[in-house]
């Protein structure tokens, strides 16, 4: 017997069964059905062999009979936890599984939509890079402009916000194009990835035309949000409803039982724009968090090393301790722009209120409004890759293009 068998195991009266898990502590251990790792010393048990089971990915494409009664869709994988099952090898959650998986997994896909599936990565999310968003943006535009009509990129949900919010601004789509994840492997009894899926495949055939992340609404599973790409964080570490939308409300609401698209806000319709694709991004642009007693020398070397704009996360309404003036003077005097969010979850910078926010403004600081700092970073870095002039790098940042800024906070 080896990693990846299903067994049975007896110990007394007590029978167990689940999949043989790798160890290196000379026990036995096996994943249950639950979902949880139990453990057994090798005396006073019994192991039996109920199956032999795989483990690795499909190698070859699923022919899908062709309906001319449903939209057609693509799903283009980058891998994560949605992606993802227990590596037999490692005993780890590992991204391992394509997008033909995730349809041959999810049989109710199959009564929303036809689909292209293609892995455009197969990595996890804290893997990510610059060059990848702008090769997704491309491979996005292909899709829609072979006929596609919601596009579904499933991605790790740790930096997925990231990736939303950049091909936000690389791409006017008049499709959907829908992000979605899941918080808990597809072998996990309380996985999240079908309602997850299925909720994005919905969204990916409705009206809604923007780059949107759809995750559980609740711990249940009743319905799934529908975020804007530039206004959703993820907001806890495991928990399947972990993305909220901050500073508005979510852009709607999908119910799973019903499978019925209730939307609060307004929004982008199908067809009201046509494809345009800016997949460019600048990528010498930093986030800094400022802390007590956080070293301004870090705006030095940004930039002796060429970095052409900054994101400073500041306290409260947009402060940096007064030692950071030079520094941030330097920076600006060296053609970088320098924009000003909160490390607060909620609320909008303010650098009127007091005389710190006041000298930042004089020193030429951009104040960044509502924006979340990581949609501020991918912003900036759209921004510099279309101009090069500060004054219009300044308007920009200050403009609302595709709902990053609200007009007042919540």
């Amino acid at each position: 017997m080896q990693s990846g068998d299903r067994v049975k195991i007896e110990k007394g009266k007590i029978t167990y069964e689940g999949v043989l898990m790798p160890t290196t502590t000379g026990q036995v251990v096996i994943k249950l059905d639950n979902g949880y790792n139990i453990g057994f010393k090798n005396e006073g048990i019994s192991i039996f062999l109920i199956e032999k089971k795989g483990v690795g990915p499909s190698k070859k494409k699923i022919d899908r009979p062709y309906r001319k009664d449903l939209p057609q869709l693509s799903i283009l994988s980058t891998g994560g936890t949605i992606a993802s099952k227990v590596d037999y090898r490692t005993g780890a959650v590992t991204s391992q599984f394509t997008a033909d998986d995730i349809l041959f997994a999810i049989p109710e896909l199959e009564k929303i939509a036809n689909y292209n599936s293609e892995v455009v990565y197969s990595i996890l999310s804290e893997n990510m890079k610059i060059e990848y968003w702008i090769e997704l943006a491309r491979r996005i535009a292909k899709e829609i402009e072979n006929g596609a009509q919601g596009v579904i990129v499933t991605h790790g949900t740790d930096t997925m916000a990231y990736t939303a919010s950049a091909l936000s601004f690389m791409i006017e789509t008049p499709v959907p194009i829908v992000l979605t994840g899941s918080q808990r492997s597809a072998d996990r009894p309380s996985s999240d990835n079908a309602q997850n899926a299925v909720c994005a495949a919905l969204v990916a055939t409705s009206d809604i035309a923007e780059v949107t992340v759809v995750m559980h609404s609740s711990t249940s599973d009743d319905s799934c949000y529908i975020h804007r790409g530039t206004k959703v964080r993820k907001m806890h570490t495991s928990a399947r409803d972990a993305f909220k939308s901050i500073n508005s409300p979510p852009l709607g609401k999908v119910d799973y039982q019903t499978k019925k698209i209730e939307i609060s806000e307004k929004y982008r319709r199908r067809g009201e724009r046509n494809l345009i694709l800016k997949n460019h991004l600048e990528q010498k642009c930093a986030l800094i968090k400022i802390y007590p007693g956080a070293d301004p020398d870090i705006l030095d070397f940004y930039v002796e090393r060429g970095y052409r704009g900054i994101i400073i996360e500041g306290t409260g309404l947009g402060h940096v301790s007064t030692e950071w003036f030079d520094h941030i003077k330097n920076a600006i005097s060296n053609s970088v722009s320098v924009v000003m969010t909160s490390q607060c979850i909620y609320g909008r910078t303010c650098d009127r209120v007091y005389d710190t926010g006041r000298d930042l403004l004089r020193i030429g600081v951009i104040e960044g409004g509502d924006m979340l700092s990581e949609t501020a970073l991918v912003k900036l870095m759209w921004v510099l890759s279309e101009t090069e002039d500060t004054k219009e790098v300044k308007k920009l940042m200050q403009a609302n293009l595709v709902w990053e800024l609200t007009d007042r906070t919540l």
